[in-house]
């Protein structure tokens, strides 16, 4: 890891900005004026010891991380976020910031670990004019290349991971309002596909969802070079896409129309919730674009999911266990137990402290100092010895 003894201008940028502070919040949480934090972060002046200090304390990032320095090897793509529709550019910024450091995170433990390869089908990237019948056979190629046949996919998220695409979850909050996000980035060459899910879903149908509407952002949509160019209408139209596409995908066309035999009772659709693992509402919906109820059984069940306030919470949100990423958590405990890593080499390596790594991961708040062996979907890659930690 390179290093620089000056005061990096542009890491004290990128910490605010991870922060969710602006230029003004940050100049008024360590009292010195804005005018002093611009010229900061354009490298026109330096922060006293004083300053550095607090800056420190309000940001909490360490000092190593204000004088280290970022490989410029990293292509970011544009991220796609499912939020809510006043959620404010300071909340994506501080989104895209910290995927900046967890893409850095899993560089780091991709030196050690032999991650699942990428398997995604080729598509023509810059294809924008997808129909529902190709999102329909977009979903039945990667059904049959991930060998998931026609029947319910009861972890989406163990699906996403086992073939190479890289799943965390971040705390939101309720002013946030980012419900997840997904973006594309070439590192050395190389693709990588993120897919960061909010860690306060609680229901485990939405949470599937969810999952499976980022997939098919980054299959559909990495054309877009940036998403506020976007019309309103083509920013609905991708959403509508990236909606089908998870439909069609947890729910293949032949195998659930054979499961609608009492398709107009509110009640069989949660019987229905058990097998496939996807909201009543979603089944509503896919029913409806099926043809196997029509537009007033459509609004009937609609009024029916209202008054019973299935909108709100269905029936099983309590039962179904939500699934989490796991694969980075057991990276980090593959390395602790095998004495090939120490926490604090970890640490220091990234220039972070424990809570931040905590939160990009995903992980339990002992994970950094818990020994286990269970990673079923890694390995340690053939040099990780020849790196044991001193």
């Amino acid at each position: 890891m390179n290093s620089i003894k000056q005061f990096n201008p542009e890491r004290l940028k990128a910490a605010r900005i991870y922060e969710g502070f602006t230029i003004t919040d940050l100049a008024n949480a360590i009292n010195v004026s804005k005018q002093a934090i611009s010229q900061f972060e354009h490298g026109k002046a330096q922060p006293s010891l004083e300053t550095l200090l607090q800056l420190m304390k309000v940001l909490n990032f360490p000092r190593e991380y204000f004088y280290g320095r970022d490989q410029d090897n990293v292509q970011i793509g544009s991220t796609f976020f499912r939020s809510s529709a006043n959620t404010n550019k300071k909340v994506y910024n501080s989104q895209i910031q910290k995927m900046k450091l967890f893409s850095k995170i899993y560089s780091f433990l991709e030196e050690y670990i032999d991650f699942p390869p990428l398997n995604l089908p080729r598509v023509d990237e810059y294809k924008d004019d997808y129909t529902d019948e190709d999102i329909e056979n977009l979903t039945k190629l990667i059904r049959e290349q991930w060998g998931l046949g026609d029947g319910p996919i009861s972890n989406m998220i163990y699906v996403l991971e086992k073939n190479g695409l890289i799943v965390t979850s971040l705390s939101t909050t309720n002013q946030e309002k980012v419900d997840a996000f997904s973006q594309k980035q070439i590192v050395d060459g190389k693709e990588r596909y993120f897919i960061v899910l909010g860690n306060d879903k609680k229901s485990a149908a939405r949470r599937q969802f969810t999952a499976a509407h980022e997939l098919g952002h980054l299959l559909m949509h990495t054309w877009i070079i940036d998403i506020e160019e976007l019309s309103k209408e083509q920013y609905r139209e991708i959403e509508r896409q990236a909606d089908y596409f998870a439909a069609c995908l947890l729910l293949p066309r032949e195998s659930f129309i054979k499961d609608l035999h009492h398709y107009n009772r509110i009640e069989f659709y949660i019987e229905l919730k058990k097998k496939w693992k996807v909201s009543m509402g979603a089944m509503i919906v896919r029913a409806y674009h099926l043809d196997v109820i029509n537009y007033n059984q459509y609004q009937y069940l609609m009024r029916q999911m209202s008054s019973k306030g299935y909108r709100v919470n269905e029936p099983l949100d309590d039962l179904i266990n939500v699934s989490n990423p796991t694969v980075l958590e057991k990276a980090i405990k593959l390395l602790l137990a095998n004495d090939i890593l120490t926490a604090k080499r970890i640490l220091d390596y990234l220039e972070l402290p424990k809570e931040k790594v905590d939160s990009l991961l995903g992980l339990e708040e002992d994970t950094l100092n818990f020994n286990t062996n269970n990673a079923s979907l890694i390995s340690l890659s053939n040099n990780s010895s020849s790196r044991r930690a001193n």
